[in-house]
């Protein structure tokens, strides 16, 4: 929706999102992992256009990316923590679980593109980003 010369503020690209999972995922991250959002610009990637990226101590924690009316979130699981991963998949929502099992491993990850249209999906996100790195309390 956006051109890629001009970068989107955070709140438009909320507004653009339009749903309060957004607010909600983007306060878990930021409040939980103490970090801020990256605005980028993807013209390669399966997903093109403007994202928000979310790294701590150098690895990414996922990516979002800014559909109308949903959002997508890439969280990618790696070799080593793909037990832990297998465990919250099978206590996740059936669409989750369908993702998992149709995503192919490359590079030894899997690269999972979770369309997040409901709360259900919404906290697999959140589960699978503490698999990723986990919050300190």
């Amino acid at each position: 929706a956006y051109k890629p010369d001009v970068e989107p503020s955070l709140a438009e690209i909320e507004a653009f999102v339009n749903t309060p999972m957004w607010a909600e995922l983007n306060s878990f991250i930021q409040e939980g992992y103490q970090v801020s959002p990256e605005v980028n610009y993807s013209g390669c990637s399966g997903q093109p256009g403007w994202n928000v990226k979310y790294r701590k101590g150098g690895r990414a924690l996922c990516t979002l990316y800014p559909m109308d009316g949903y959002f997508i979130a890439l969280v990618v699981i790696g070799a080593k923590e793909y037990d832990e991963a297998l465990g919250v998949i099978r206590g996740s929502s059936p669409y989750t679980q369908d993702l998992f099992e149709r995503t192919e491993v490359g590079m030894g990850q899997r690269w999972l593109m979770i369309n997040v249209t409901d709360e259900a999906i919404l906290e697999d996100v959140k589960q699978l980003i503490q698999v990723r790195r986990k919050i300190k309390r």
